[in-house]
Protein backbone atom coordinates (compact mmCIF):
# COMPACT_ATOMS: atom_id res chain seq x y z
CA UNK A 1 0.00 0.00 0.00
CA UNK A 2 1.15 3.40 -1.07
CA UNK A 3 2.03 5.69 1.90
CA UNK A 4 -0.80 7.91 3.23
CA UNK A 5 1.45 10.66 4.94
CA UNK A 6 3.90 10.40 1.72
CA UNK A 7 1.20 10.96 -1.18
CA UNK A 8 -0.16 13.68 1.36
CA UNK A 9 3.06 15.39 1.91
CA UNK A 10 3.75 15.73 -1.55
CA UNK A 11 0.15 17.43 -2.35
CA UNK A 12 1.26 20.06 -0.47
CA UNK A 13 5.28 19.64 -0.20
CA UNK A 14 6.25 23.62 -0.69
CA UNK A 15 4.37 24.59 2.69
CA UNK A 16 5.52 21.93 4.10
CA UNK A 17 9.00 22.34 3.44
CA UNK A 18 8.92 25.60 4.36
CA UNK A 19 7.71 25.50 7.51
CA UNK A 20 9.94 22.50 8.53
CA UNK A 21 12.53 24.90 7.67
CA UNK A 22 10.98 27.61 9.77
CA UNK A 23 11.09 25.33 12.64
CA UNK A 24 14.88 24.28 11.98
CA UNK A 25 15.73 28.04 12.40
CA UNK A 26 13.95 27.56 15.32
CA UNK A 27 16.20 24.69 16.49
CA UNK A 28 19.23 26.52 15.34
CA UNK A 29 18.62 29.28 17.96
CA UNK A 30 18.08 26.41 20.59
CA UNK A 31 21.26 24.69 20.01
CA UNK A 32 23.18 27.84 19.71
CA UNK A 33 22.03 29.09 22.79
CA UNK A 34 22.73 25.38 24.37
CA UNK A 35 26.30 25.98 22.66
CA UNK A 36 27.00 29.52 24.17
CA UNK A 37 26.54 28.10 27.63
CA UNK A 38 28.56 25.20 26.75
CA UNK A 39 31.39 27.74 25.88
CA UNK A 40 31.46 29.79 28.85
CA UNK A 41 31.92 26.48 30.65
CA UNK A 42 34.51 25.90 28.68
CA UNK A 43 36.42 29.00 28.77
CA UNK A 44 36.19 28.79 32.54
CA UNK A 45 37.67 25.60 32.67
CA UNK A 46 40.07 26.59 30.22
CA UNK A 47 41.51 29.73 32.33
CA UNK A 48 41.78 27.24 35.16
CA UNK A 49 43.81 24.71 33.12
CA UNK A 50 46.39 27.35 31.76
CA UNK A 51 46.33 28.38 35.39
CA UNK A 52 47.39 25.14 36.62
CA UNK A 53 47.49 25.80 40.28
CA UNK A 54 46.05 23.63 42.82
CA UNK A 55 45.12 26.36 45.12
CA UNK A 56 44.38 30.34 44.73
CA UNK A 57 44.95 32.74 47.16
CA UNK A 58 42.90 36.20 46.70
CA UNK A 59 42.32 39.28 49.16
CA UNK A 60 40.67 38.11 52.58
CA UNK A 61 36.72 37.59 52.48
CA UNK A 62 36.74 38.35 48.47
CA UNK A 63 35.77 35.57 45.77
CA UNK A 64 38.46 37.14 43.77
CA UNK A 65 40.17 37.54 41.45
CA UNK A 66 37.52 37.02 38.74
CA UNK A 67 33.98 37.38 40.48
CA UNK A 68 35.13 39.89 42.79
CA UNK A 69 37.95 42.42 43.14
CA UNK A 70 41.44 41.46 44.77
CA UNK A 71 44.77 42.78 45.70
CA UNK A 72 47.49 41.51 47.40
CA UNK A 73 50.93 43.03 47.69
CA UNK A 74 53.53 40.62 45.17
CA UNK A 75 55.77 39.88 47.97
CA UNK A 76 53.25 37.83 49.90
CA UNK A 77 54.19 34.93 48.59
CA UNK A 78 57.44 34.47 50.81
CA UNK A 79 54.75 34.53 53.67
CA UNK A 80 53.08 31.57 51.29
CA UNK A 81 56.17 29.38 50.44
CA UNK A 82 56.71 28.40 54.67
CA UNK A 83 53.78 26.79 54.78
CA UNK A 84 54.53 23.00 54.93
CA UNK A 85 53.35 21.22 51.47
CA UNK A 86 53.99 24.05 48.94
CA UNK A 87 56.24 23.22 45.99
CA UNK A 88 56.22 27.09 44.18
CA UNK A 89 53.87 30.29 44.71
CA UNK A 90 53.31 32.43 41.51
CA UNK A 91 51.70 36.11 41.51
CA UNK A 92 49.94 36.74 38.52
CA UNK A 93 47.60 40.03 37.99
CA UNK A 94 44.07 39.79 36.13
CA UNK A 95 43.07 43.01 33.85
CA UNK A 96 40.59 43.18 31.25
CA UNK A 97 39.91 46.15 29.05
CA UNK A 98 39.80 47.52 25.43
CA UNK A 99 43.02 47.39 23.47
CA UNK A 100 43.25 48.66 19.75
CA UNK A 101 42.61 46.76 16.80
CA UNK A 102 43.48 48.91 13.91
CA UNK A 103 40.40 51.38 13.78
CA UNK A 104 38.51 48.68 15.94
CA UNK A 105 38.99 47.54 19.45
CA UNK A 106 39.04 44.58 20.92
CA UNK A 107 38.18 43.44 24.14
CA UNK A 108 40.51 41.26 26.02
CA UNK A 109 41.91 40.02 29.35
CA UNK A 110 45.65 40.83 30.13
CA UNK A 111 47.31 37.94 32.42
CA UNK A 112 50.61 39.55 33.84
CA UNK A 113 52.76 35.70 34.17
CA UNK A 114 56.20 34.80 35.73
CA UNK A 115 57.56 34.12 32.13
CA UNK A 116 60.17 32.10 33.98
CA UNK A 117 57.08 29.87 36.13
CA UNK A 118 54.43 29.68 33.27
CA UNK A 119 55.13 27.81 30.29
CA UNK A 120 52.50 28.81 27.52
CA UNK A 121 50.92 26.01 24.98
CA UNK A 122 51.78 28.01 21.82
CA UNK A 123 50.49 26.90 18.29
CA UNK A 124 52.62 29.59 16.71
CA UNK A 125 55.66 31.70 17.70
CA UNK A 126 57.65 31.78 20.49
CA UNK A 127 56.85 32.21 24.41
CA UNK A 128 57.85 36.13 26.11
CA UNK A 129 61.78 36.06 26.72
CA UNK A 130 61.95 39.69 27.94
CA UNK A 131 61.10 41.61 30.52
CA UNK A 132 58.87 44.02 28.92
CA UNK A 133 57.00 44.80 26.03
CA UNK A 134 55.95 41.82 24.80
CA UNK A 135 52.80 39.37 24.88
CA UNK A 136 51.50 35.94 23.76
CA UNK A 137 47.88 36.62 22.40
CA UNK A 138 45.32 34.06 21.63
CA UNK A 139 44.36 33.63 18.19
CA UNK A 140 40.65 34.83 18.91
CA UNK A 141 41.91 38.08 19.70
CA UNK A 142 42.78 38.39 15.87
CA UNK A 143 46.38 39.83 16.20
CA UNK A 144 49.18 38.25 14.48
CA UNK A 145 52.81 37.45 15.63
CA UNK A 146 54.36 40.76 14.70
CA UNK A 147 51.03 43.29 15.71
CA UNK A 148 52.47 45.92 18.65
CA UNK A 149 49.65 46.95 20.27
CA UNK A 150 49.14 49.92 21.95
CA UNK A 151 48.37 49.61 25.49
CA UNK A 152 48.23 52.38 28.00
CA UNK A 153 51.72 53.94 27.73
CA UNK A 154 53.71 51.52 25.95
CA UNK A 155 53.77 49.35 22.72
CA UNK A 156 53.87 45.73 22.81
CA UNK A 157 54.84 43.13 20.31
CA UNK A 158 52.93 40.01 19.68
CA UNK A 159 55.75 37.06 19.79
CA UNK A 160 53.32 34.03 19.91
CA UNK A 161 49.92 32.80 19.52
CA UNK A 162 47.90 30.65 21.85
CA UNK A 163 44.23 28.82 21.43
CA UNK A 164 41.67 28.42 23.35
CA UNK A 165 42.60 30.67 26.42
CA UNK A 166 39.95 32.60 27.18
CA UNK A 167 38.51 34.19 30.02
CA UNK A 168 35.01 33.24 31.90
CA UNK A 169 33.27 35.98 29.59
CA UNK A 170 34.83 35.01 26.48
CA UNK A 171 37.30 37.34 26.07
CA UNK A 172 40.46 36.31 24.40
CA UNK A 173 43.15 36.81 27.05
CA UNK A 174 47.15 38.33 26.79
CA UNK A 175 49.64 37.12 28.33
CA UNK A 176 52.59 39.63 28.88
CA UNK A 177 55.49 40.19 31.59
CA UNK A 178 53.81 40.84 35.30
CA UNK A 179 55.74 43.67 35.99
CA UNK A 180 54.05 45.47 32.77
CA UNK A 181 50.47 43.88 33.92
CA UNK A 182 51.05 45.77 37.19
CA UNK A 183 52.24 49.25 35.47
CA UNK A 184 48.81 49.07 33.25
CA UNK A 185 46.70 47.90 36.23
CA UNK A 186 47.84 49.64 39.37
CA UNK A 187 49.96 52.57 37.99
CA UNK A 188 48.48 55.93 38.18
CA UNK A 189 48.94 58.75 35.55
CA UNK A 190 51.28 61.23 35.71
CA UNK A 191 48.13 64.20 36.28
CA UNK A 192 46.50 61.80 38.81
CA UNK A 193 50.28 61.40 40.53
CA UNK A 194 50.59 65.29 40.55
CA UNK A 195 47.20 65.88 41.81
CA UNK A 196 47.80 63.37 45.23
CA UNK A 197 51.02 64.64 45.43
CA UNK A 198 49.76 68.10 45.78
CA UNK A 199 46.82 67.07 48.59
CA UNK A 200 49.51 65.18 50.48
CA UNK A 201 51.63 68.05 50.60
CA UNK A 202 48.39 70.12 51.77
CA UNK A 203 47.87 67.17 54.66
CA UNK A 204 49.65 68.68 57.94
CA UNK A 205 49.17 65.19 59.29
CA UNK A 206 51.31 63.63 56.70
CA UNK A 207 53.79 66.09 55.68
CA UNK A 208 54.80 68.23 59.49
CA UNK A 209 57.46 70.34 59.56
CA UNK A 210 60.70 68.82 59.36
CA UNK A 211 59.81 64.91 58.88
CA UNK A 212 59.91 65.10 54.86
CA UNK A 213 60.60 61.04 55.20
CA UNK A 214 57.19 60.53 56.55
CA UNK A 215 55.73 62.18 53.53
CA UNK A 216 58.30 60.07 50.98
CA UNK A 217 57.27 57.13 52.83
CA UNK A 218 53.48 57.67 52.82
CA UNK A 219 54.21 58.47 48.36
CA UNK A 220 55.75 55.40 48.01
CA UNK A 221 52.97 53.26 49.45
CA UNK A 222 49.88 55.02 47.34
CA UNK A 223 52.18 55.64 44.10
CA UNK A 224 53.31 52.07 44.18
CA UNK A 225 52.61 49.33 41.54
CA UNK A 226 53.97 45.86 43.48
CA UNK A 227 50.50 44.53 43.85
CA UNK A 228 48.96 41.23 42.09
CA UNK A 229 45.46 39.67 41.67
CA UNK A 230 46.41 36.09 42.77
CA UNK A 231 48.99 34.29 43.97
CA UNK A 232 48.91 30.61 42.68
CA UNK A 233 49.95 27.64 44.85
CA UNK A 234 51.32 24.26 43.44
CA UNK A 235 51.73 21.20 46.05
CA UNK A 236 54.48 19.38 46.94
CA UNK A 237 53.09 15.51 45.81
CA UNK A 238 50.40 14.10 49.01
CA UNK A 239 49.56 17.39 49.79
CA UNK A 240 46.25 18.04 51.20
CA UNK A 241 45.27 21.33 49.40
CA UNK A 242 41.96 21.82 51.83
CA UNK A 243 45.08 21.58 54.50
CA UNK A 244 47.28 23.43 53.43
CA UNK A 245 44.31 26.15 52.35
CA UNK A 246 43.22 26.37 55.76
CA UNK A 247 47.12 27.43 57.06
CA UNK A 248 47.12 29.54 54.46
CA UNK A 249 44.07 31.34 56.11
CA UNK A 250 45.28 30.89 59.53
CA UNK A 251 48.01 32.14 59.52
CA UNK A 252 48.64 34.96 56.51
CA UNK A 253 44.90 36.40 57.13
CA UNK A 254 43.82 35.93 53.49
CA UNK A 255 41.59 33.51 51.42
CA UNK A 256 42.37 30.60 49.82
CA UNK A 257 40.54 28.34 47.40
CA UNK A 258 41.64 24.90 46.35
CA UNK A 259 41.36 24.08 42.43
CA UNK A 260 37.78 22.61 43.08
CA UNK A 261 36.10 25.14 44.77
CA UNK A 262 37.64 28.06 42.62
CA UNK A 263 35.68 25.99 39.63
CA UNK A 264 32.79 26.22 41.53
CA UNK A 265 32.71 30.01 41.71
CA UNK A 266 33.88 30.19 38.17
CA UNK A 267 31.39 28.09 36.77
CA UNK A 268 28.66 27.63 39.90
CA UNK A 269 28.47 32.07 40.70
CA UNK A 270 30.02 33.51 38.10
CA UNK A 271 28.16 32.46 34.73
CA UNK A 272 24.78 31.57 37.31
CA UNK A 273 23.02 34.26 36.24
CA UNK A 274 23.58 33.32 32.77
CA UNK A 275 22.80 29.76 32.91
CA UNK A 276 19.37 30.88 34.42
CA UNK A 277 18.67 33.65 31.13
CA UNK A 278 19.39 30.65 28.42
CA UNK A 279 17.29 28.14 30.33
CA UNK A 280 15.08 30.41 30.24
CA UNK A 281 15.63 31.32 26.57
CA UNK A 282 15.62 27.03 26.05
CA UNK A 283 12.11 26.91 27.81
CA UNK A 284 10.66 29.12 25.29
CA UNK A 285 11.65 28.62 22.04
CA UNK A 286 10.77 24.74 22.97
CA UNK A 287 7.30 25.74 23.73
CA UNK A 288 7.36 27.71 20.40
CA UNK A 289 8.63 25.44 18.51
CA UNK A 290 5.70 22.69 19.83
CA UNK A 291 3.29 25.45 19.16
CA UNK A 292 4.59 25.57 15.80
CA UNK A 293 4.62 21.73 15.25
CA UNK A 294 0.73 21.22 16.27
CA UNK A 295 -0.48 24.11 14.58
CA UNK A 296 0.81 23.13 10.83
CA UNK A 297 0.06 19.30 11.90
CA UNK A 298 -3.55 20.67 13.13
CA UNK A 299 -3.92 23.18 9.86
CA UNK A 300 -3.05 20.46 7.62
CA UNK A 301 -5.72 17.74 8.95
CA UNK A 302 -8.29 20.87 8.85
CA UNK A 303 -7.56 21.23 5.03
CA UNK A 304 -8.41 17.55 4.10
CA UNK A 305 -11.12 16.43 6.39
CA UNK A 306 -13.07 15.74 3.44
CA UNK A 307 -10.58 13.43 2.59
CA UNK A 308 -10.06 12.05 5.58
CA UNK A 309 -14.06 11.38 5.72
CA UNK A 310 -14.00 9.38 2.62
CA UNK A 311 -11.07 7.19 3.70
CA UNK A 312 -12.91 6.50 6.83
CA UNK A 313 -16.02 5.51 4.16
CA UNK A 314 -14.37 3.19 2.46
CA UNK A 315 -13.49 1.39 5.26
CA UNK A 316 -9.82 2.53 6.11
CA UNK A 317 -8.90 1.88 9.53
CA UNK A 318 -8.22 4.87 12.07
CA UNK A 319 -5.20 3.41 13.48
CA UNK A 320 -3.87 4.21 9.66
CA UNK A 321 -5.35 7.59 9.90
CA UNK A 322 -3.46 8.23 12.94
CA UNK A 323 -0.20 7.18 12.12
CA UNK A 324 -0.39 9.15 8.17
CA UNK A 325 -0.88 12.26 10.93
CA UNK A 326 1.70 11.11 13.59
CA UNK A 327 4.87 10.20 10.58
CA UNK A 328 4.04 13.96 9.02
CA UNK A 329 4.67 15.19 12.26
CA UNK A 330 7.74 13.22 12.90
CA UNK A 331 8.87 14.09 8.93
CA UNK A 332 8.14 17.99 9.99
CA UNK A 333 10.66 17.48 12.97
CA UNK A 334 13.60 15.50 11.01
CA UNK A 335 13.64 18.53 8.46
CA UNK A 336 13.37 20.97 11.39
CA UNK A 337 15.89 18.90 12.87
CA UNK A 338 18.76 18.52 10.10
CA UNK A 339 17.73 21.60 8.99
CA UNK A 340 18.84 23.21 12.07
CA UNK A 341 22.04 21.28 13.10
CA UNK A 342 23.02 22.59 9.54
CA UNK A 343 22.60 25.94 10.25
CA UNK A 344 24.33 26.13 13.68
CA UNK A 345 27.56 23.90 12.08
CA UNK A 346 27.67 27.17 9.91
CA UNK A 347 26.78 30.03 11.52
CA UNK A 348 28.64 29.35 14.91
CA UNK A 349 31.82 30.20 14.18
CA UNK A 350 30.58 33.62 13.05
CA UNK A 351 29.69 34.16 16.61
CA UNK A 352 31.87 36.72 18.53
CA UNK A 353 31.00 34.19 21.02
CA UNK A 354 32.67 30.54 22.10
CA UNK A 355 30.14 28.36 21.14
CA UNK A 356 30.75 24.76 21.82
CA UNK A 357 28.39 21.83 20.32
CA UNK A 358 28.30 18.29 22.38
CA UNK A 359 27.17 15.70 20.38
CA UNK A 360 24.90 14.70 23.76
CA UNK A 361 23.29 17.90 23.51
CA UNK A 362 22.83 17.44 19.54
CA UNK A 363 21.04 13.86 20.50
CA UNK A 364 19.59 15.68 22.93
CA UNK A 365 18.16 18.11 21.03
CA UNK A 366 17.26 15.33 18.41
CA UNK A 367 15.10 13.22 21.24
CA UNK A 368 13.04 16.46 22.35
CA UNK A 369 12.13 17.73 19.02
CA UNK A 370 10.64 14.12 18.17
CA UNK A 371 8.83 14.01 21.53
CA UNK A 372 7.46 17.45 20.38
CA UNK A 373 6.56 16.05 17.31
CA UNK A 374 4.94 13.31 18.95
CA UNK A 375 2.56 15.22 21.38
CA UNK A 376 1.62 17.87 18.84
CA UNK A 377 0.70 15.16 16.77
CA UNK A 378 -2.15 14.60 18.91
CA UNK A 379 -4.35 17.68 18.42
CA UNK A 380 -4.37 16.67 14.69
CA UNK A 381 -4.91 13.29 15.31
CA UNK A 382 -8.05 13.90 17.53
CA UNK A 383 -9.57 16.26 14.50
CA UNK A 384 -9.35 13.69 12.30
CA UNK A 385 -10.75 11.09 14.36
CA UNK A 386 -13.92 12.97 15.31
CA UNK A 387 -14.71 13.43 11.44
CA UNK A 388 -18.13 11.13 10.63
CA UNK A 389 -17.63 9.39 8.01
CA UNK A 390 -21.14 10.12 6.18
CA UNK A 391 -19.85 13.83 6.15
CA UNK A 392 -17.57 12.75 2.58
CA UNK A 393 -21.10 12.43 0.91
CA UNK A 394 -22.98 15.57 3.14
CA UNK A 395 -20.54 17.80 2.11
Amino acid sequence: MISLAYRDVSNSFGRYLLTGIGLGLLIGVTLTMAGVFRGMVDDGKALLRSADADIWVVQQNTLGPFAEPSSLPDNIYRGILAIEGIRQATNVAYLTLEVGRGSHSVRVMLEGIDTQQNPLHLIAGRPVMRSHYELVADERSGFKIGDRIPIHRHDYEVVGLTRGMRSPSGDPILFLPLKDAQEIQFLKDNDALFRDRVQLKENPQLNPPGNPALLDAVEQQLFSNHRVNTVLIQLLPGANPRRVADDIEKWLRLTAYPKDEMEDILIGQLIAMASKQIGLFLVILTIVSAAIVALTIYSMTQTKLKEIAVLKLIGTRNGLISRMILLEAIGLGLVGFLTGKLAVTYWAPLFPKHIVLLPDDTLRALLITMIICVLASIAGIRAALRIPPGSAIGG
